[in-house]
C-alpha cells in the first residue's frame, strides 16, 4: 500500500485524522503507519453504535458435564485412547500469551512473571513443565506447542523463552504467531491515536487465535504434521493440565467437536462463565446473564443444573474449526480507558472509560459447533489463575495452590 491508497482507505471509513501528523514522521515511521493502515479492519468501528445494545441471546438449557466420578471409573479407557492419539501426533497445543503483566505491576509479558519464593519460577516455566508432564505420560511423545503473542509482547516473549532454552522443551516443537489486533476508538467510531504515527489497537479477543493462525499460514503445519486436535489454554493458570491423555481420550471417544474443562462452581453466583445449551447448541452463559431461576434450577440428582464453570481450556477438533472459520463471529464491544493524543498532540491517559475495544469471544466459537463435552476437573489441582497481585485469583492464591500440589517455589 502506498500513501495515496492509505489516504483513500481512510477517507472511505471517515478516519482521515490518522494522517494528521504524517509530515512530522521519519521515513520509517511513515512506512510503519502506512502498513498499519493497510492491516487495520476499520469496518469493525461501525459496531460502536451498538454499544450497550445486546443482540439478545437464545433459549438457555442445562448441558450435563462428565463428572469426576465417571472420569475416574473410565480412566484407563480414556487414558489409553488419549496416549495413542498423542503418540500419533494428532494433538497440538495453543498457548494464549498475548497479555502483559500490567495488573501484576509488571511491564513484561504476563508469562514472564516470577511467582517463585526461594528460586525463580516463571509462569511460562510452570506452563511448559505441565506440558512436559503430559509428554512423560505419553512415553516421550512431544506435542507441537503454538504460542500466540501480540504485537506488544512478541519479541520479548521469544527472546525470554530462547534465553531459558524453552525450559526444556525442544525448540523445533515451538512455533510463535501474533494475534491480530483491532482498532480502538471513541464512542463515535473515530480511531484513537496512541502516537503521532500509531493507531491505538488492542488484541481481538480470545476467539481470535484460530483466525490468527490461519493468517500466519500455520494450517500448512497443522496438515503436514497430521494434527487433528488443538488444546487451547490461557497463560495465567499455572496449574493448567495441557492435553492430558484422559481429557483427550474422553473427547475423542465421545465423538464431539470440542471438549471443555470445567470446575464445579463454589457458589451459585461465582463470576465464571457456565457451559450450557443455547437454542440447542453448546454455548457459555456468562455469570451476569444467569437468572435467579437458572441459579435455582436442579438436575436429576438434585445438584445445581448450571453448575460447571469454564477455565479456558478447550480441546477443539481442527477440521470442525476450519469448517466454521468462514463464519463471521459476533463482535463484542467493551468499554475501556484508552490512552490517546488530544487535539494538540499530547498523550492523555483517561481516568474513566472513554471508548471502545472490539473482541471476539471463544463462547461464540463453541456456539458455532454442533457438540461439546464439559469435562469436570478438580479445581484445587487444575485451576490457579493469576489475575491480581493479592486476594482472589492472585499471585498469592496461586502460590498456595502450587504448594498444595507439591510444586516447589
Amino acid at each position: 500500500m502506498n500513501f495515496q491508497e492509505a489516504k483513500e482507505k481512510l477517507e472511505k471509513f471517515g478516519q482521515e485524522h490518522v494522517l494528521k501528523y504524517y509530515d512530522e514522521l521519519t521515513e520509517t515511521e511513515k512506512q510503519d503507519l502506512i502498513q498499519q493502515i493497510d492491516e487495520t479492519d476499520f469496518a469493525v468501528l461501525e459496531n460502536c453504535k451498538n454499544l450497550g445494545k445486546s443482540e439478545g441471546r437464545g433459549k438457555f438449557e442445562p448441558l450435563a458435564a462428565m463428572q469426576v466420578d465417571e472420569i475416574e471409573k473410565r480412566h484407563d479407557e480414556f487414558f489409553k485412547v488419549g496416549v495413542e492419539t498423542i503418540k500419533a501426533g494428532k494433538v497440538g497445543a495453543v498457548l494464549l500469551a498475548g497479555g502483559m503483566g500490567t495488573r501484576l505491576g509488571s511491564d513484561n509479558p504476563k508469562g514472564m512473571y516470577d511467582i517463585g519464593l526461594t528460586k525463580h519460577v516463571y509462569i511460562f516455566q510452570r506452563i511448559i513443565e505441565n506440558l512436559l508432564d503430559t509428554v512423560k505420560q505419553a512415553g516421550g511423545a512431544y506435542i507441537h506447542l503454538f504460542i500466540m503473542t501480540s504485537e506488544k509482547n512478541n519479541d520479548i516473549t521469544i527472546s525470554f523463552l530462547k534465553e531459558h532454552n524453552y525450559f526444556g522443551y525442544p525448540e523445533d516443537k515451538v512455533t510463535f504467531f501474533k494475534q491480530d489486533m483491532a482498532p480502538a476508538s471513541d464512542y463515535n467510531g473515530k480511531v484513537y491515536m496512541e502516537g503521532k504515527g500509531r493507531i491505538s489497537t488492542s488484541p481481538n479477543g480470545n476467539a481470535g487465535w484460530y483466525a490468527s493462525m490461519l493468517k500466519a499460514g500455520l494450517r500448512d503445519v497443522i496438515l503436514k504434521e497430521g494434527i487433528e486436535w488443538m488444546d487451547i489454554f490461557a497463560v495465567d493458570n499455572v496449574l493448567q493440565r495441557i492435553a492430558d491423555p484422559c481429557f483427550v481420550g474422553a473427547t475423542v471417544i465421545e465423538g464431539v467437536a470440542c471438549g471443555a474443562k470445567v470446575v464445579r462452581k463454589n457458589a451459585p453466583n461465582e463470576g465464571v462463565g457456565v457451559m450450557c445449551l443455547e437454542d440447542g447448541k453448546p454455548s457459555i452463559v456468562e455469570y451476569y446473564e444467569l437468572t435467579q431461576e437458572m441459579m435455582d434450577a436442579k438436575d436429576e440428582n438434585g445438584d445445581p443444573a448450571y453448575n460447571y464453570g469454564v477455565i479456558l481450556n478447550y480441546l477443539f477438533n481442527e477440521k470442525a474449526l476450519f469448517d466454521i472459520a468462514k463464519n463471521t463471529l459476533p463482535l463484542h464491544i467493551v468499554e475501556k480507558k484508552i490512552p490517546y493524543l488530544d487535539e494538540n498532540g499530547n498523550l492523555i491517559k483517561p481516568e474513566k472509560p472513554n471508548g471502545c475495544k472490539f473482541e471476539q469471544l471463544v463462547l461464540d466459537m463453541i456456539h458455532e459447533l454442533d457438540s461439546c463435552l464439559p469435562y469436570e476437573v478438580v479445581r484445587e489441582h487444575e485451576f490457579a489463575p493469576i489475575k491480581n497481585p493479592t486476594g482472589k485469583d492472585s499471585v498469592e492464591s496461586a502460590r498456595e495452590l502450587c504448594k498444595l500440589n507439591g510444586i516447589e517455589l
